[in-house]
């Protein structure tokens, strides 16, 4: 993302856009906005009066300025006063981000400037940041004019942010945006293969993060039955994908963070075909991987002082003449059998070996992302993703993290009692149940089966990673806010 970050300004410089906050109520006007109002001849404070301007969150209003005197064109074309609720709240910053990225989108803007107050600090203009450039994401690779269309010029005016804060908020924008794109690109240019490729690219591009891919010889090795049985079907060989990071100082002695996220590349379902209206989307099936990798290849970015291992494992989900059959036994990593009751639940395939993997690895705590159930979306909407965990602590500090950085989960309940909906007749577990009823629930039962005695979480993203046939990036932020917490040591 393309920000930088200027003096205040004595006056208001040429842009195609000017940016103002407001709190609500937004009386009386502070910082730049008087300065603003005298500009435009005092029509924000009529606009307050007559209540059209009330600062609540997300709030935009557009307005012309007057033309400059004389020839030269000084003053800003337009100038958008954005509310930002009572201010105190990051999220809401992150919102008036997200306001003014769409507004200068209507305008073809090319060159914004927020004009911040002295009391806005980092954590108001890091969020600010964050929410204009994801707020200006737009999938354009595969347009003929993609060339063509010039990123945009954000400018911090003032505040009290240094340039490495934005320059923080930046990196965030560019891995949530990344992780976008991964899962919008198109199943023929986002294979496994692909998939791997990207990630030996994050490695080499970022100090101490190492990228290793598993093929699918080393996988039979290995027994991961599980994956290996989902990619059958397709011409493509599966891959797991990892990346480590070893920072040169931890805060945590003997500590490793064990990060998972679901890749599959393309899901028909299988043997267990999808219905063709909306197959399209389930490119977006890889969205768990895409966080996974843009999140942790983040937390190295930054130089979190955390140790951290990410397994990724991608397939497509196809079906032919070779493709895993309903009924077929299968054998994951752990040693654990698998009756395949429906080749469209294959998502918990790949992640049990994944996870089983991981707690070989050093591994001291876990956590997957995945667009595992349409269960989760009945169930939470496209607001919370589901939160299941095996440790009470460890699932409360996933919450938090959600709750800090915007990517919010909601904690769902793992009894003994669904345990029945996992049992198999014939194998020592089932991929589903015959029973249509706690969907998102026996799934995870399902994961914790390959977790060993790991503190584990399971974030499944099906209904807040890809809305409306896009990807969202959830995930990342969540994984960064993590990150910091147990940066923290204690």
């Amino acid at each position: 993302m393309n920000v930088t970050a200027a003096p205040a300004p004595t006056a208001f410089a040429s842009v195609d856009l000017l940016v103002l906050t407001v709190v609500d109520p937004p009386r009386p006007l502070t910082g730049p906005a008087p300065r603003a109002d005298r500009l435009l001849e005092g029509v924000i404070s009529r606009a307050i009066g007559d209540e059209e301007i009330t600062g609540k969150s997300g709030e935009v209003t557009l307005f012309h300025t007057p033309p400059s005197p004389g020839s030269a064109d000084t003053s800003p074309r337009r100038v958008a006063v954005v509310g930002v609720g009572d201010g105190s709240d990051h999220l809401d910053w992150r919102a008036a981000g997200e306001a003014a990225a769409k507004a200068a989108g209507k305008l073809k803007a090319e060159t914004v400037t927020l004009a911040a107050a002295p009391s806005h600090g980092p954590v108001e203009l890091g969020a600010f940041v964050d929410g204009f450039g994801t707020g200006a994401y737009r999938f354009v690779k595969f347009k003929s004019d993609a060339d063509e269309r010039p990123e945009v010029q954000l400018t911090i005016a003032g505040g009290a942010a240094a340039p490495a804060d934005l320059e923080h908020a930046a990196l965030t924008v560019d891995a949530v945006n990344r992780a976008r794109d991964l899962a919008n690109s198109p199943a023929n240019h986002m294979t496994p293969l692909d998939l791997a490729d990207h990630a030996m690219s994050l490695a080499a591009d970022i100090d101490g993060l190492e990228c290793e891919i598993l093929e699918e010889p080393e996988l039979e090795k290995l027994g991961a039955g599980a994956l290996l049985s989902v990619a059958r079907g397709s011409e493509l060989p599966a891959r797991m994908i990892v990346l480590r990071y070893e920072p040169s100082t931890v805060a945590r002695e003997g500590e490793m963070l064990g990060i998972v996220g679901k890749a599959v590349t393309f899901d028909t379902g299988g043997i267990s075909i999808k219905p063709s209206g909306g197959m399209e989307e389930m490119k977006l099936d890889m969205a768990g991987g895409a966080a996974a990798l843009e999140g942790a290849a983040l937390i190295a970015r930054l130089g979190l002082p955390i140790r951290m291992v990410c397994a990724v494992p991608s397939a497509e989900n196809m079906p032919s003449g070779t493709a895993t059959k309903p009924g077929d036994v299968v054998t994951a990593m752990n040693g654990k059998t698998i009756e395949v009751i429906n080749t469209d639940a294959e998502g918990r395939l790949i992640m049990a070996d994944a996870l089983a993997w991981l707690t070989t690895q050093g591994a001291t705590r876990l956590i997957n992302f995945a667009t595992l159930t349409g269960a989760i979306v009945v169930a939470l909407g496209e607001v919370y993703a589901g939160l299941f965990g095996s440790d009470d602590e460890w699932l409360e500090d996933v919450r938090r993290a959600g709750d800090a950085s915007g990517d919010l989960s909601w904690p769902m309940p793992l009894h003994e009692r669904y345990r029945p909906l996992i049992e198999s007749g014939v194998a020592d577990l089932a991929n589903a149940a015959k029973k249509r009823q706690a969907g998102a629930v026996y799934a995870g039962m399902f994961l914790k089966e390959f977790t060993g005695e790991l503190p584990w979480c399971h974030v499944d993203i099906a209904g807040t990673g890809m809305i409306d046939g896009k990807g969202t990036g959830f995930g990342v932020r969540l994984l960064l806010a993590l990150g910091q917490q147990l940066s923290l040591g204690k």
